[in-house]
């Protein structure tokens, strides 16, 4: 499915590159590990090759989808309801979880629109955080971009 090299968006770690492809026994079964290399906390993870496919994991997006994505972020409208803190937190964990990048999007979008009328509880403020850490690390391996500046791409 992915070759070494080739650069990949994991949802909850956000974007990186797969650094090798190895055979490794664990717990008595052997089997073939992708060893990804994680942008975003310098983080080095080892997926079997076999669950990369349900796991979501996906190749990063093109510059023409990103260029799309940030008109859309940028102008888009917010969609925010009056649901209960707990149902926005489930419909956003799933858009986190499903890998998309514009439900990604829309997780900043919402969330940052909701930050400006009233203050957000502890946990959407951990949700909007992770979900800028996840498309900032995305924007450095397509763009090319250090950190800071994928940041104020968003911002």
């Amino acid at each position: 499915m992915f070759q070494i090299g080739d650069k990949i968006f994991y949802p909850m770690y956000g974007a990186g590159t797969v650094e090798s492809i190895e055979e490794k026994e664990i717990l008595g079964e052997t089997q073939f590990y992708y060893i990804l290399n994680m942008t975003l906390r310098n983080l080095q993870v080892m997926i079997p090759t076999k669950k990369a496919s349900t796991l979501v994991i996906r190749e990063v997006v093109g510059n023409d989808i990103l260029e799309n994505l940030l008109a859309t972020f940028h102008h888009g409208q917010p969609n925010v309801t009056e649901d209960t803190h707990k149902v926005r937190q489930r419909i956003n964990i799933d858009k986190i979880k499903s890998g998309d990048i514009f439900e990604g999007a829309e997780v900043i979008r919402d969330l940052t629109y909701l930050s400006k009328s009233k203050k957000l509880g502890m946990e959407d403020k951990m949700m909007l955080d992770n979900a800028r850490q996840m498309l900032i690390s995305e924007l450095v391996l397509v763009k090319g971009l250090n950190f800071d500046q994928a940041a104020r791409l968003i911002n």
